[in-house]
């Protein structure tokens, strides 16, 4: 699968298809957000939370990237032009979703605390059967973690240490460094690991928060819905397959476990993408904008 984060891109297949929907194709435009979407949607994902905030937040990213399309000239790769984009975007947009109330570590750890332990729901009572409905607790836990994080170091985390970028390609994407991108990254691992390491089963088998345990207390308080899994579905594509070919090798053993965790979250499709994306093709001034055939 293409994998934009890489080291090594061939660029060709983005240039043919820039010039031709700069010549008002259509159908190659198509193609070309088709190739990015789906990786700027699980960034988008990791800032916002929820599906639907995402899904918008995408949606906010391609229309400034297809209107400005006329302005790229090529003087960088296209991958960076448009995942500087998406950088700016999401680190200036305003909050929403899940993160409209800002949290800390230490409030994340209370609320898991405060969360009973429960046995896991009667497998006749849910829809779907029941280590589905613990992996969405897990990922929801798992990735209600980032937002403890600013905005900035969970982008940096996501590109990094969930998607592979090399520092070289994160600092292109957040105009920095390479020595910064490095040390940014370390900053969100030390902040993310140590909590993780204090608090979750998953890294230590000294703390006593299982995810069995938390399931049914996370759908008595509305954080996961067993008739509406939001991460999860019977076939899903992880991470660690659609990033197969990352650049960053993790050297440390430890940090690996925990990056792994992060690595089997699943890589998720937008709803309905060729729909909405036509939707906003079709939108006037998307249409005047690229002079669409």
């Amino acid at each position: 699968m293409f994998n934009p984060f890489t080291e090594v891109i061939d660029e060709s297949t983005d240039f043919d298809l820039i010039v031709q929907a700069k010549n008002g194709n259509r159908d190659a435009l198509e193609k070309l957000v088709l190739r990015h979407q789906a990786w700027i949607y699980n960034i988008a994902l990791r800032m916002v939370f929820h599906p639907q905030d995402a899904e918008e937040v995408t949606q906010e990213v391609l229309i400034k990237a297809i209107t400005r399309l006329v302005t790229f000239q090529g003087d960088s790769q296209f991958r960076t032009w448009l995942y500087r984009i998406t950088a700016n975007h999401v680190l200036n947009m305003k909050r929403r979703g899940a993160e409209v109330r800002p949290l800390t570590f230490s409030d994340y750890a209370d609320a898991i605390n405060e969360t009973p332990d429960l046995d896991l729901p009667d497998p006749k009572s849910v829809p779907v059967d029941l280590p589905l409905v613990v992996e969405e607790a897990k990922i929801a836990c798992t990735t209600g973690m980032l937002l403890c994080l600013d905005r900035k170091q969970r982008l940096v985390f996501t590109l990094g240490e969930i998607f592979g970028a090399s520092d070289t390609i994160g600092g292109e994407i957040l105009e920095m460094s390479p020595d910064n991108f490095r040390q940014s990254l370390a900053r969100a691992r030390r902040d993310l690991y140590q909590f993780m390491n204090g608090q979750c089963g998953l890294v230590n088998a000294n703390n006593p928060c299982r995810c069995p345990k938390k399931t049914q207390g996370f759908i008595n308080a509305g954080h996961v819905d067993p008739q509406q899994l939001q991460f999860v579905s019977p076939h899903i594509r992880r991470i660690r397959e659609a990033a197969a070919d990352t650049a960053r090798e993790i050297d440390d053993v430890v940090e690996q476990q925990y990056a792994a965790i992060y690595r089997e979250h699943p890589f998720l499709q937008p709803s309905e993408e060729v729909q909405w994306l036509r939707r906003i093709l079709d939108q006037p001034e998307i249409r005047s904008a690229l002079h669409l055939a």
